[in-house]
This record gives structure tokens, C-alpha cells and sequence, in this order.
């Protein structure tokens, strides 16, 4: 069975978007770097034509990817959860026992992550979102992460 992918529609729209540009657009621009590094002579020593070679792999390893991520994505309702449990497109902020720093980040599909953004989006697959799915306001979560573990409270949640 194929990997299945949780998507947001609009993060759908921007794979198919990029994909699109990515066979249209990018792979002529690619062609054509390696089309000119071949007038550079001799390909056993040509670095251009190497470049070009590589940029080409990197191409095709991304567009293979999002031929895989496209058709097996699931979109996600963000709206869903009436209940008010964290579960995927849920904003909650926490609150680690041990130092009382807070931390907030939205829950979403592993395709989304973004450690940079504001808030963080953290993937519903990674040990902290694991952890704290489908708990609710006020529970004690025990995170295990690979270095370590420890404990946040829930303090808010919200859609």
C-alpha cells in the first residue's frame, strides 16, 4: 500500500503548481545548461557539464517525488475537530513542566513541517505531535523525543 500524504487543499495546489513548473519550465532551463556545457569540450574534465548533470538528477529526484506525494495525498480538514483535541490544523500553545517556557505550533501533515515558520508547523507524525494528539486543554503530555523526554502541559487550542 502507498504512503499516504495529509495535505491542506492549497499545499495540494502548490505541489501540482510546482510540479507543473517543474516539467514545463525547469527542465528546458536544465537542458539547456547541459546542451551549452557540452560546447565546452572535453565532458571527462568539464565541471559546468558536471553541474549541469547534477542539477539535472536533483531535478528528476523532486519531480519523482511529487509524482508519488500527488495522487496518494489526503486532504485535511482544518476545521474538523469539534471537540477542541489537538488534531491536524490545531494551533496550540504548551507549556514545558520543568522550566515553564511556552511553545506554540500548528499541527499539520508531515509535507508541511516548517520549523521557521511563525508559528511552527510541526508534523502530526513527529514524536511531540504523536504525543499530544487528541489530548485537550489543561492535560500533561509526556513527550519522547530520541535525546530525551519530558513533560508539557496543554494550555490552549485552537482552530
Amino acid at each position: 500500500m502507498q504512503k499516504q500524504y495529509k495535505l491542506t487543499k492549497e499545499r495540494l495546489e502548490e505541489l501540482k503548481a510546482e510540479l507543473e513548473h517543474l516539467k514545463t519550465v525547469r527542465e528546458h532551463e536544465v537542458a539547456e545548461l547541459i546542451k551549452e556545457a557540452r560546447g565546452f569540450g572535453d565532458l571527462s574534465e568539464n565541471s559546468e557539464y558536471d553541474e549541469a548533470k547534477n542539477e539535472q538528477g536533483k531535478l528528476y529526484s523532486r519531480i519523482a517525488e511529487l509524482e508519488a506525494i500527488i495522487p496518494n495525498a489526503i486532504i485535511i480538514d482544518e476545521s474538523a475537530g469539534t471537540d477542541k483535541g489537538v488534531n491536524i490544523g490545531a494551533t496550540v500553545v504548551v507549556e514545558r513542566l520543568e522550566n515553564g517556557d511556552r511553545t506554540e505550533f500548528t499541527l499539520v501533515g508531515s509535507q508541511e513541517a516548517n520549523h521557521k515558520a511563525k508559528p511552527m508547523r510541526l508534523s502530526d507524525e513527529s514524536p511531540f505531535g504523536k504525543a499530544v494528539m487528541g489530548h485537550h486543554v489543561d492535560d500533561v503530555v509526556t513527550i519522547e523525543a530520541p535525546a530525551m523526554s519530558f513533560q508539557v502541559k496543554i494550555i490552549s487550542i485552537t482552530r
